[in-house]
């Protein structure tokens, strides 16, 4: 196997040189692939030891994802090599790859949400017409697979009605079921809470004693620091360093990620101000198909120069109160006032294109679902749900020449990779994606932004970028809501805490005051009175 270069460009061993190649699960030997005038990967090297967890950091655009994609038989590699357990392999679709024992556990679930557990593991590989029989065995095998791994599910609950934490198990018993050895798994943390992370880290555990090979792909150093064995950094489309975990460090990895020092996050100046910018009074939401409300009784506030933060286990009720506030669903009671006019109530409401009008920016939880159109370009996606402005549109016809400068600014001043405006918002790596969606609405300047998961899925380098820009809004008088997964960044950015448990507001937390006790136990459903008495059972969110 070629060896690979470290960062200044010294030779870079493969682990245990000169053990035989069956030592090793998979092997990538000088991978090459281009997109048009994009040489996303440049002859990658890599080997993974077989029961090891080895992990892949790097920026966004770094080539992890076309990488993992050639690895799991979505992409064709122009040049060089793949090996399993020794064999050379060439794969034309993930078919061959689950042939190969290779399972991937994509960011974006691949479940049919009004499908069971059985039905999606058994989805295109029924083994035969008669279904009753395989039925029977699969069940067997997939309660059998749950048991060793730890893998606890419902078996006869459609995947939509599960929590996100859940579908997730579903996808790795997918998996396994499937007959996976090597399990490659894509940014696995970005839509868990800590302690849902911290229960994947110990089925990750389990599927290594048993001697499983993982592939872990994160931005999260902490992460790696915690689960891995060993780490590739990836630059450019490149391998530029490995590493064994137990000999490096978060600070070492940081710096080899962006090749040098990593900036430091603005520091927040002043006090907010008395002038308020959002109001909720007695909010609610019920369900469409029932009586039970999703949102029940929210009151709050946000003033200039405030970040507002929201923490809460995904499904109690955060997604819904982004979709009230930035006009994509109308409260059921109560009202919603911003900067003084009342833009909800049983009289009025304003939906997202008018509260864009008065200066609310909003990046959504999912940007795929809510906050881009994948097949569009990124110029197009660059003025979504601005393109009627005066600015970009003349008696109903687009200015091309507007909307290309201002897309050319954002990609420069937020660092998109590749800079091409005309490719597909959906070709670009997530983090890239983000950047876009977030340079989109700092764009118009807007007076208060409401941002769902800022830096799910962005590499350090554009955390601190994205940190960056919001303290600054909050530094200039303006206002910022930020719903986040990651209570650290909560902890780092926000002025104050929110922590919403089954559709409530069940405490606030200064930031200074703050810490993953205090908000987790409020997190599942213990009061904020009782916290500071120790740790409790709650009502589990």
């Amino acid at each position: 196997m070629p060896p690979a270069l470290d960062v200044d460009g010294a030779s870079m061993d493969s682990p245990d040189a000169g053990t035989s190649a069956s030592a090793f699960a998979i092997e990538a030997i000088g991978l090459e692939k281009s997109f048009g005038p994009v040489r996303a990967n440049a002859g990658v090297n890599l080997a993974l030891r077989a029961g090891s967890v080895h992990a892949i950091i790097g920026e966004n655009g770094a080539g992890k994802s076309t990488l993992m994609n050639m690895l799991y038989g979505l992409y064709r590699p122009d040049a060089g090599e793949i090996r399993v357990f020794g064999e050379t392999r060439h794969f034309g679709s993930p078919h061959d790859a689950h042939e190969a024992g290779i399972g991937m556990v994509h960011q974006h679930f691949m479940l049919v949400e009004d499908f069971t557990l059985l039905e999606n593991a058994m989805l295109g590989f029924e083994g035969g017409a008669l279904l009753a029989p395989q039925k029977i065995a699969a069940t067997a095998r997939l309660k059998e697979l749950a048991a060793q791994y730890g893998l606890d599910v419902p078996m006869d609950t459609k995947v939509g009605d599960l929590p996100v934490g859940l579908q997730q198990r579903v996808e790795i018993l997918k998996t396994l079921f499937r007959g996976a050895e090597i399990l490659i798994l894509d940014e696995p943390t970005g839509v868990l809470m800590p302690q849902e992370s911290e229960q994947l880290f110990q089925i990750i555990d389990a599927l290594r004693e048993q001697g499983k090979t993982i592939l872990f792909i994160s931005h999260k150093l902490p992460e790696i620091m915690r689960i891995a064995d060993n780490v590739t950094v990836m630059r450019q489309g490149r391998a530029v360093a490995e590493r064994v975990v137990a000999d490096t460090s978060e600070a070492e990895l940081a710096e080899l990620i962006v090749g040098g020092k990593v900036a430091r996050e603005a520091a927040r100046s002043g006090a907010a101000s008395p002038t308020e910018i959002l109001r909720l009074e007695s909010v609610s939401l019920a369900k469409k198909k029932d009586a039970k409300e999703t949102l029940s009784d929210i009151s709050f506030s946000l003033h200039q120069g405030e970040i507002l933060g929201i923490a809460g286990v995904a499904g109690n009720g955060q997604s819904e109160l982004l979709e009230v506030i930035t006009g994509m669903r109308r409260p059921t009671t109560g009202r919603i006032i911003f900067e003084g006019e009342v833009v909800a109530d049983a009289n009025r409401y304003a939906d997202a294109r008018e509260l864009r009008a008065l200066g609310l920016g909003h990046v959504a939880e999912d940007r795929l679902r809510n906050g881009a159109v994948a097949v569009m370009s990124a110029e197009d996606n660059a003025i979504l749900g601005y393109h009627g402005s005066a600015r970009y549109a003349r008696k109903g016809i687009l200015d091309r020449a507007a909307i290309k400068s201002d897309c050319a600014a954002l990609i420069r001043d937020n660092d998109v990779r590749p800079p091409l405006p005309g490719l597909a918002f959906g070709k670009f790596s997530g983090g890239n994606q983000q950047k876009i969606v977030i340079g989109r609405e700092l764009l118009h300047s807007p007076r208060l932004l409401i941002v769902g998961q800022p830096t799910r899925g962005v590499d350090i380098g554009a955390v601190t970028r994205i940190h960056d820009q919001l303290i600054t809004m909050r530094n200039e008088g303006r206002a910022v809501l930020v719903v986040s997964s990651d209570l650290d960044e909560l902890m780092a950015i926000a002025d104050r805490i929110l922590v919403i448990c089954e559709g409530r507001i069940v405490g606030e937390v200064a930031a200074e005051e703050a810490n993953e006790r205090n908000l987790g136990l409020m997190m599942a459903g213990r009061r904020l009175e009782d916290v500071a008495d120790g740790p409790g059972a709650g009502n589990g969110c």
